[in-house]
């Protein structure tokens, strides 16, 4: 019984991060999918809608990024939607009224996704941009955005995602935001992403009726997508620039506050993992985001039952020890940083901690933890 409950447990913690992806590879490869050419830019209305909570150091600076990218301002609306900020905020924007700037104010503080609703339901465009104070846009990303909308089986487009060290330097991409990258790719291929940048995606107007306030706003506009017989796809040519947080220590409370977001979205949305509606997209929410959120519990299942088999042979005395290695360097590494320069060093460390993360969300979530209310991060 334990020798069958070790390869369930292997199974399940190689599922999401290696059968999944070569599952979706071979699908696309099979015909699936395919990629969508892009077409040149017409000329559609867009508002822009930046959500802010308290954001009085970052507001201009964001209004002022704003205010200089490359689309026809005749048709570009711009719309900062305030979860009842205390601050100061919204003083400093009704200074940019007169340069075409609008505000709305939530009028209760219920969370980012209420304030985008507030927006949402006096915005003019045909498509809405959605976009966090944090973000940096380069000048042409909204031509580029607009242009995917020329296909109309197109309901969302998502920017990728490009960090920005404290220092102002881009540090390489990483090999697991690669991997994450080339997996919404293959995504994107077949029935759509399971879920956008939060910090910068656009979505066509009638994708945005049906918003559910607590839940995140990547998930509800994939979703949304997928219901009108859309599909949501990454932009790999769209970017979104943002910095490190000032204290990485807060990464950890980020990474538990979107998990606990996104399985609070699922419990609330139970029919989209029906595969008899939602067929390959159902299949998609399962794999990247269920079974990943299970890898924590195989991973302890696995280590546990390990030590109880290891004398019934070799293998099993194998996969005690890399266990052992692994997890060992992994805790090496956090206390001792400088071994976080070696790329393997620092990859483990990163599996591990994302999968405490993970555990310790799915402990408070079930333990009746949600979060409706945001406080931006300090970047």
């Amino acid at each position: 019984m334990l020798v069958i409950l070790f390869w369930i447990a292997i199974f399940f913690t190689l599922y999401s991060y290696f059968i999944y992806p070569i599952a979706l590879k071979l699908i696309v490869f099979w015909g699936g999918g395919s990629r969508k050419q892009v077409k040149s830019s017409t000329s559609v209305n867009i508002s822009l809608l930046i959500t802010a909570y308290n954001e009085k150091d970052r507001i201009g600076k964001k209004l002022e990024n704003t205010l200089k990218l490359e689309y026809d301002h005749g048709s570009l609306e711009v719309i900062v939607a305030s979860d009842c900020s205390d601050d100061g905020t919204d003083n400093i924007v009704r200074t940019y009224e007169d340069r075409g700037v609008s505000l709305v104010r939530a009028a209760k503080r219920l969370g980012k996704e209420n304030a985008q609703l507030a927006a949402i339901k006096v915005a003019q465009g045909e498509i809405l941009v959605f976009s966090d104070t944090a973000t940096d846009i380069p000048p042409d990303a909204l031509n580029k955005l607009a242009a995917y909308f020329s296909d109309e089986s197109i309901g969302a487009v998502s920017s990728e995602d490009r960090f920005v060290a404290q220092d102002g330097s881009l540090p390489g991409e990483g090999a697991y935001v690669k991997y994450e990258m080339w997996l919404r790719q293959q995504e994107s291929r077949l029935a759509g992403l399971v879920g956008l940048s939060g910090s910068f995606f656009a979505a066509r107007k009638e994708v945005c009726q049906e918003w559910d306030i607590h839940s995140p706003s990547d998930f509800n506009t994939a979703l949304n997508s997928v219901r009108l017989g859309y599909k949501a796809i990454t932009a790999p040519d769209v970017l979104g620039y943002y910095q490190d947080l000032k204290d990485s220590s807060k990464e950890y409370s980020r990474k538990i506050r979107t998990v606990i977001r996104g399985m609070t979205a699922l419990r609330r949305h139970p029919g989209v993992l029906d595969p008899t509606k939602y067929g390959l997209f159902s299949f998609q929410v399962w794999s990247h985001k269920l079974m990943r959120w299970l890898v924590p519990w195989s991973l302890l299942v696995l280590f546990v039952v390990s030590a109880f088999i290891s004398g019934e042979g070799q293998l099993y005395q194998l996969a005690l020890l890399v266990q052992i290695v692994f997890y060992g360097i992994a805790i090496a590494a956090h206390f001792n940083s400088s071994l976080l320069r070696y790329g393997v060093v620092k990859l483990i460390y990163f599996f591990v901690q994302v999968n405490i993360a993970l555990f310790d969300a799915s402990i408070k979530f079930f333990s009746g933890t949600r979060m409706t209310t945001w406080k931006p991060s300090a970047r």
